[in-house]
């Protein structure tokens, strides 16, 4: 859930920690480098992250059975994928956002593929938003630290709070385990690691920057508790098993993709589409 650190304390066995820890370590190192690089190494990186996203999506929902839906909807945004990752951003999503709406307009009336249309949109979230608010500059990479930090921060601290103090569940039909005073507890710990971040990184500490760190907080535990429910209405426990030991990606990015979508639409509103990033760190 969220980057996988609760999962891993709760559910790893010794046996196959080894493999749990080197591709852990393997897929982090390589994140790491093109997050730092950003450009095109990092869009790059967006849009195969995209792409499984989608085929773990639709493995779940079983959303390949919808033909000829399914075909229009993969084609489109696997279309968009290679535009954006040649530079076409704009283009890219404006022919994502374009397949998606005419998919919504045709099924109007029989609602069958509002799945499809819902996978397209999750995989789309965790393609576009994380590369246009990274960008190429200083306040990108500021921004994904930011973010992943306030994850981190919500993921692990809520983990461990919730084993500690227990108390009411939190959305028991949803996620049996998950109770509000983990949920308080990342909260708490995101704002005050998000903060330290900040000034660590500027020297100073906005009331954006204090808000940003709630809302990315609330939004993370959103996502978590999004794909949870995905998975418990299909009944599968696991999105994959892409990563040795760790299952599939949307396990380990579920609060990243919402989270992330967040930032974005927060700098765009504040900075414009252009440079997202300037809007959560200016320069």
């Amino acid at each position: 859930m969220g980057l996988g650190i609760r999962r891993f304390f709760a559910e790893g066995s010794w046996s196959d920690l080894r493999s749990r820890l080197i591709s852990a370590v393997v897929l982090g190192i390589l994140v790491l480098l093109l997050v730092f690089a950003g450009g095109w190494g990092f869009r790059l990186l967006c849009c195969v992250t995209g792409f499984i996203v989608f085929d773990e999506w639709v493995r779940i929902t079983r959303a390949r059975r919808l033909r000829p839906h399914f075909t229009f909807g993969r084609r489109i945004f696997y279309f968009s994928l290679l535009a954006f990752a040649f530079g076409f951003e704009l283009s890219a999503i404006l022919i994502f956002l374009a397949g998606t709406s005419f998919l919504v307009f045709i099924d109007r009336h029989e609602r069958k593929a509002d799945w499809l249309v819902g996978g397209l949109l999750y995989a789309g979230a965790a393609t576009f938003p994380p590369a246009l608010l990274r960008g190429d500059d200083p306040s990108g990479l500021l921004s994904i630290a930011f973010l992943v930090t306030v994850v981190w921060a919500t993921d692990i601290f809520a983990y461990f709070t919730g084993r500690s103090v227990g108390g009411p569940k939190l959305m028991p039909m949803v996620s049996p385990k998950k109770t509000i005073s983990g949920a308080l507890g990342g909260l708490a710990a995101a704002v005050i690691l998000g903060c330290l971040f900040a000034y660590a990184a500027t020297g100073q500490v906005t009331p954006l920057i204090v808000g940003l760190a709630i809302i990315l907080s609330v939004a993370g535990q959103a996502g978590d508790l999004y794909e949870s429910f995905i998975k418990r209405r299909f009944g599968v426990k696991d999105s994959g098993r892409l990563i040795p030991g760790h299952g599939g990606l949307m396990d380990r990015i579920d609060a990243i993709i919402v989270a992330g979508t967040v930032a974005w639409l927060v700098g765009v509103a504040v900075a414009g589409f252009d440079q997202p990033s300037l809007g959560l760190f200016p320069q």
